[in-house]
């Protein structure tokens, strides 16, 4: 990614991408949607929710709003691509506590100060350069509420710059055998070179944001660690500590698991991993 980014990911979420399966088809290397909220997500969202009002920043077609509608009282969701707003007012016409606005892939003007309790965003800010996570949390800084918590996925790329050169160089399936093993980032994962969990840290510390967690994961492409999941809240909030980073390389090896036993879709009997029903 690079500065760009906004403009990338318009074109891509509003026009490139055909959206066969909702978004769901992301969710494949866990087995299911079902399998990779209930041993990705809600587990590291459980201490803040069920609460008021959720903000989801870029929710796609609504692969995670479908969960968090049930966990908020009032769910806001804001995305720059506005088929992505329209499918998820048409999915969830149902649920009335939904709210919906397209932005400028940055601004939350929409959203009042002091007023969120979660903001979330999964899968769609790790394709986002650091410039674009800047202005959400400078934002976020007055939008949370005195106990607001923010989770945030987002590259960790930028902690790899050595090697993202050294992959460059190399080509073909040398390169792929060194990503597979963790040796090499990918380098067209789709991911900012410019972000990392240290500079997330420090951006939140920056607008009076306190970065209490993070977990740096590795993804579908390679066992390096080039995603994080990063915690973080106003300063001098009642979750407010200091910040305690996990390095998860094992994060591949866990979907893999889930994906091959224990996910729903493991027990269909052709063999197939994905759920035929998505």
């Amino acid at each position: 990614m690079g500065v760009d980014s906004v403009q990338w990911n318009l074109e891509q979420w509003a026009e490139g991408y055909e959206w066969l399966e909702e978004g769901d088809e992301w969710s494949r290397w866990w087995g299911d949607t079902d399998a990779m909220w209930l041993a990705v997500l809600q587990p590291r969202i459980a201490p803040f929710v069920p609460t008021g009002t959720v903000l989801e920043i870029a929710p796609g077609f609504g692969r995670w709003t479908h969960y968090l509608k049930d966990l908020a009282d009032r769910l806001v969701v804001v995305d720059l691509a506005p088929r992505c707003i329209e499918h998820c007012r048409e999915r969830f016409a149902g649920s009335a506590h939904l709210e919906y606005h397209v932005n400028d892939g940055t601004s939350l003007a929409m959203v009042a100060d002091d007023s969120v309790d979660l903001a979330f965003s999964m899968d769609s800010l790790v394709h986002a350069d650091a410039t674009v996570l800047e202005r959400y949390l400078e934002q976020l800084a007055t939008k949370l509420g005195p106990d607001g918590v923010g989770f945030f996925h987002h590259s960790n790329l930028g902690a790899y710059a050595r090697d993202l050169a050294r992959a460059r160089r190399r080509s073909g399936r040398a390169r792929a055998r060194l990503v597979a093993r963790g040796r090499l980032p990918h380098p067209q994962a789709f991911r900012d070179p410019g972000m990392s969990a240290e500079r997330f840290a420090d951006l939140c510390d920056r607008f009076g944001l306190a970065c209490i967690g993070q977990e740096t994961i590795s993804w579908s492409g390679g066992a390096m660690m080039t995603d994080a999941l990063s915690l973080f809240t106003r300063t001098g909030s009642r979750w407010d500590r200091p910040n305690r980073r996990l390095a998860n390389p094992g994060f591949v090896d866990e979907a893999e698991r889930m994906r091959s036993l224990w996910s729903a879709s493991s027990f269909d009997h052709d063999g197939d991993t994905t759920d035929p029903t998505r």
